[in-house]
């Protein structure tokens, strides 16, 4: 099968798969449902059964959008960065629609057992998200949609490289440490301590950045 079209097809599958999942209970889904939960993942809105195929609907238009953006940088990136590499652009793409798709699952499983702990869910997949993107922003070129996108890292390619490098190591394992205590921590810890950890991930590599710059290199 043409690699090209066995991405397409699997984009597709993970798109899909959320509409199978709640065709699988769909018809013994209550007249009325829950629609939102708070951050104790308690229902506070509810809605007719058919706003069930909201969140497929919504998500799904949402991970095809990244998906065609993430395959088409080079053809509408502002400044065609011609060594951007269109593999790792198409995993990047890929990962985020099976990230989406898995939250779109969590998602239809509450609204199927308003008990389920969603911040267990939830909260380590994000984690896990986060991780994997780390792993990949040392591999990450200049690009005006994906990474820290900072006016002296599109200005320097060396810059940029070195900025990436560094936030993939606070971001592999602040995604672990925020997987790991999603798991452990009770509800509302779960969510303080994600929150923590994520201002290391997104300050420490802007001011590793900036100062990269001032220092002239």
């Amino acid at each position: 099968m043409n690699k090209n079209y066995s991405h397409y097809i699997l984009v597709a599958l993970l798109v899909a798969a959320p509409f199978v999942y709640l065709s699988t209970f769909y018809a013994s889904l209550p007249a009325t449902i829950p629609t939102h939960f708070n951050i104790k993942g308690e229902a506070d809105g509810f809605g007719s059964k058919s706003m069930a195929f909201f969140g497929p609907v919504f998500i799904g238009i949402i991970s095809l959008f990244t998906y065609l953006l993430m395959i088409n940088i080079k053809k509408i990136d502002p400044k065609r960065y011609e060594n951007n590499n269109d593999a790792y652009f198409k995993v990047f793409g890929l990962i985020t629609v099976a990230f989406l798709s898995g939250i779109n699952m969590v998602i239809l499983a509450k609204t199927k057992q308003p008990d389920l702990p969603i911040d267990k869910l939830i909260l380590p997949l994000l984690g896990l998200f986060f991780a994997v993107m780390g792993s990949f922003f040392p591999k990450l070129s200049q690009n005006y949609f994906a990474g820290f996108k900072l006016p002296w890292t599109l200005s320097s390619e060396e810059n940029w490289n070195a900025t990436h490098s560094y936030a993939g190591k606070f971001w592999l394992y602040g995604g672990l440490l925020q997987m790991i205590l999603g798991f452990v921590l009770p509800g509302m810890w779960a969510f303080i301590s994600f929150f923590i950890i994520m201002i290391p991930m997104v300050v420490a590599p802007i001011i590793f950045s900036y100062r990269f710059f001032k220092a002239g290199k």
